[in-house]
């Protein structure tokens, strides 16, 4: 189980994927961004799938059905059945109906994902603050306009209680970082005031609906974000890995505060088939395959060579210990260039 302030990367001496009876694998910026996969990602997870190991796609993205998402990865060459796919639809779906009588209608601003998902729940989606909907809820809609968003507001001013598949700000695709949920529920934050109960990663409620379907006891969370898929493991009380092939930095990183602390990190998900270093402690600083770093006038510094990751590893626990509240890091620039990072 995660530690609650880590201080540096863990160490584990068997691969990740028979360490772990499950990875919960976050979609955009880990397996594909976009309509494009990413490199190395189905070579290693059917690797990693053929020797045991549970998949399961777990994605704050709520705007497809999970139908449409197996397709998508089948059709990357990852055989995958929509049972293995876990959205924050779903979570935010299961969420309303805990709160509203069986048949409400609720004012779904979003996606046929958002859609399908509420109907599963016995719910029925309408369209419009007019329909006296017991709930409106905000899911990611790449086509979504201003009239959607107004009858979201207009039923939140209402007093309609307001609930979020997720909040994240951005979302990665193939021509570089576009606005996510988030920037849309901020939308209607600003005409309404009001806050939105929000299911997705990192809340607890995307957390529970992944265990229940998945039946995981040793999951793994693997992610490309901090305050989304770290921060949830980190709240579930689970590791996680970080792969570096989505929106998080390497100096963002060596600046994360606690929650946002991976138990690994790895360049992609290769970083799956193969134990993960220790990271020593010693007397002039902390020292992984060649490198040592340490925390020099306030800023991180680094001393040797080898692989450019081991150096980073070496980095976040300098900078972690140094700064238990993640300030320290974010003034690596001299020692990230040594990495290429």
């Amino acid at each position: 189980m995660s530690e609650r302030v880590r201080k540096q990367p863990g160490r584990c001496e068997r691969a990740l994927s028979e360490a772990y009876d499950t990875a919960l694998l976050d979609l955009d910026g880990v397996v594909y961004a976009g309509g494009s996969v990413i490199e190395h990602a189905v070579a290693s997870l059917g690797t990693a799938r053929d020797g045991g190991m549970q998949l399961a796609y777990v994605t704050n993205n709520a705007s497809r059905t999970p139908d449409t998402v197996a397709g998508q990865l089948t059709g990357f060459g990852l055989p995958t059945a929509p049972t293995d796919v876990i959205t924050s639809a779903q979570a935010v779906a299961r969420l309303i109906a805990g709160q509203v009588p069986e048949g409400a209608k609720v004012l779904a601003v979003g996606g046929e994902g958002l859609r399908v998902a509420l109907r599963e729940r016995g719910l029925v989606p309408v369209d419009s603050a007019e329909d006296d909907p017991a709930a409106v809820v905000q899911g990611f809609d790449p086509k979504l306009n201003w009239e959607r968003l107004a009858e979201a507001a207009y039923a939140v001013q209402r007093g309609v209680p307001w609930f979020a598949s997720n909040t994240d700000l951005t979302i990665p695709k193939e021509r570089g970082i576009a606005p996510g949920n988030g920037a849309l529920v901020e939308v209607v934050r600003t005409a309404t005031g009001g806050t939105p109960q929000v299911a997705g990663k990192p809340e607890t409620p995307m957390h529970r609906e992944t265990v229940l379907r998945t039946g995981a006891r040793r999951p793994l969370v693997i992610g490309d974000r901090l305050d989304t898929d770290i921060e949830g493991a980190y709240n579930g009380g689970v590791d996680s890995l970080l792969v570096l092939t989505g929106v998080t930095t390497a100096a963002e990183l060596l600046a994360a505060p606690p929650q946002h602390r991976p138990t690994y990190v790895d360049a992609d998900l290769r970083g799956l088939l193969g134990p993960q270093p220790e990271v020593s402690e010693e007397t002039d600083g902390f020292g992984c395959g060649g490198w040592t770093a340490s925390v020099r006038d306030g800023a991180p510094a680094l001393d040797g060579d080898g692989a450019p990751l081991d150096g980073l590893r070496a980095l976040c626990a300098a900078a972690w210990t140094a700064a238990g509240d993640g300030t320290c890091g974010a003034d690596a620039g001299k020692a990230l260039a040594r990495l290429g990072l």
